[in-house]
């Protein structure tokens, strides 16, 4: 697999998920990802962005462009040192949420994606990678 291009947007403040937003959207749009699969994409990163401002302090998103011959994709890795996540097993609950978010919580994200992995323990911050194919 190819790494075509790699960045780094950080998450701090408000404005910073909408540059995660805007980022993602310019990024899926020039791996020619079809309308549905963009506006999924945006979607999960819309909640994994306030997440990691809101509950892990703020963070990174990281992004590659992937290509591995037979598909282009995009990688988007959210990062944070916060607390990490006490209960992953209920995180991971349909129809959960702490409030304050989209009320999509991970589960969703997960599914508007094709692959979610998730690493996270207390007290050491939160990596949550997703990537969407085209």
């Amino acid at each position: 697999m190819i790494v075509r291009s790699s960045g780094t947007q950080p998450i701090a403040i408000e404005q910073d998920v909408v540059l995660a937003r805007q980022t993602t959207r310019k990024l899926a749009t020039e791996c020619g990802m079809r309308l549905i699969d963009l506006t999924k994409l945006v979607t999960a990163v819309s909640e994994l962005a306030r997440n990691t401002m809101v509950y892990g302090g703020g963070g990174d998103m990281d992004w590659q462009v992937l290509d591995d011959s037979t598909r282009v994709g995009l990688r988007l890795t959210f990062r944070d040192e916060g607390p990490g996540i006490a209960d992953l097993k209920l995180a991971m609950t349909d129809g959960w949420t702490s409030g304050g978010g989209l009320g999509l919580g991970l589960t969703g994200a997960k599914r508007l994606v094709d692959e979610f992995e998730l690493d996270t323990a207390p007290g050491e911050g939160t990596r949550i990678t997703i990537t969407r194919w085209t």
